[in-house]
C-alpha cells in the first residue's frame, strides 16, 4: 500500500511539487516576518555583544527556542554585526582619533613611553592572537547548547573570582603593551561559543588590576579590529542574497541602535557598581540551559 501511494506521488506532478515546495515555504518566512525577526535579532545581538554575557550564546538559544532558521542562519547573524562595529566606532571615535594622533606624534618624536603609543601597540599585539587562532580553529568548536551552558557557568565563576581578587587600582593612563597582549589572549577564549568576547576581556582586565570602567573601555577598543575583520570575513554570503537585503539592512540598523545603548549603559553602570549582576545572570543562564536540555525543552 505504501509503495502504491509513493508511486502515485511520484507520478502525479501537482503532489510531487507540493511535497518539494513545503519545506522551502516553511523555511522561508515572508518579507514582513523576516523584517520583524531581523529587528528582534538585532536587539538581541546589540544588547549582548558588548555586555559580558555572550551574543553567540543568546542568539543561538533564542533562535533554537523560537525555531527561526531562515533569518536566523549564521551568515545573516554574522552580517548584522556590522551594526555593532559601526556603534563602537561612533561611540569611541574621539578616543580613536586621540590614540592615532598621539601615536603618530610619538612615532615622529620616538617617544615610546607616550600613553597613546602604548595603547595602540597594545591593541595591535592583542588583536593578533584572536585573528590567528580564530582563523586556525574557526570550525573546530561546535556551537552546541551544552557547550554554551557549561562555558557560561565557568565564565561566570571566573568573572566572580576577578571581582573578588582584582585590585582595581589601575586607570586608563596606566595601560601597558603587556596589558594589550594579555587581554588579547583572553579575547581568544571567545572562540568558544558562550564565552563572550567582552566578558573574557573584561575578566582578564580585572585580573590584571584594572578598574572596572578602564577594563571595559579597553575591552571595547581592543575588540574593534577583531570584530570588524571577523564580521567582514564571516558575512560575505549574506550580501549575495538580494531577496533578504531589506531584512539585513533593518537588522544592521537595529543592532547599531541597541549596541550603542548597551555600550553607553555598561560604561556608566561600571562607574558605580560591580559586575556581580552579570556573574549571577550567567550562572542562571547556563543552569537554565542545562535543565532545559535534560527536560528536552531544547535540542542539542
Amino acid at each position: 500500500m505504501q509503495e502504491g501511494v509513493a508511486g502515485i506521488a511520484q507520478g502525479w506532478p501537482p503532489l510531487a511539487i507540493a511535497q518539494s515546495a513545503a519545506p522551502d515555504a516553511a523555511a522561508e518566512p515572508g518579507l514582513l516576518t523576516s523584517t520583524f525577526q531581523a529587528i528582534v535579532l538585532g536587539l538581541v545581538q546589540g544588547i549582548t555583544e558588548f555586555l559580558p554575557i555572550s551574543s553567540t550564546a543568546h542568539l543561538l538559544i533564542f533562535t533554537k527556542i523560537l525555531g527561526w532558521s531562515a533569518v536566523g542562519e549564521k551568515y545573516f547573524v554574522d552580517a548584522i554585526q556590522f551594526g555593532s562595529v559601526i556603534a563602537v566606532l561612533m561611540y569611541f571615535w574621539q578616543d580613536i582619533r586621540q590614540i592615532l594622533g598621539g601615536a603618530w606624534t610619538a612615532l615622529q618624536q620616538k617617544d615610546w613611553q607616550r600613553e597613546e603609543w602604548k595603547i595602540l601597540v597594545g591593541i595591535a599585539v592583542g588583536t593578533i592572537p584572536a585573528l590567528v587562532f580564530g582563523y586556525l580553529f574557526r570550525d573546530a568548536i561546535p556551537e552546541s547548547a551544552l557547550v554554551i551552558a557549561v562555558v557560561s557557568i565557568v565564565m561566570s565563576l571566573l568573572l566572580g573570582l576577578a571581582e573578588k581578587i582584582g585590585s582595581r587600582k589601575r586607570g586608563f593612563d596606566n595601560l601597558s603593551i603587556l596589558d594589550g597582549l594579555l587581554v588579547g589572549l583572553g579575547q581568544t577564549l571567545a572562540l568558544v561559543p558562550g564565552v563572550s568576547r567582552s566578558g573574557s576581556t573584561l575578566t582578564t582586565g580585572m585580573f590584571l588590576g584594572l578598574q572596572r570602567p578602564t577594563a571595559a573601555r579597553f575591552s571595547f577598543l581592543l575588540g574593534i579590529p577583531t570584530l570588524a575583520i571577523a564580521t567582514l570575513y564571516q558575512s560575505t554570503k549574506a550580501f549575495d542574497n538580494v531577496d533578504r537585503l531589506l531584512p539585513l539592512l533593518v537588522g544592521i540598523i537595529s543592532t547599531f541602535i541597541f549596541s550603542y545603548l548597551a555600550i553607553a549603559w555598561l560604561l556608566r553602570y561600571l562607574q558605580r557598581k560591580s559586575t556581580w549582576v552579570f556573574v549571577w545572570y550567567r550562572l542562571a543562564f547556563g543552569a537554565t540551559i542545562l535543565l532545559s536540555l535534560v527536560a528536552g525543552l531544547i535540542r542539542e
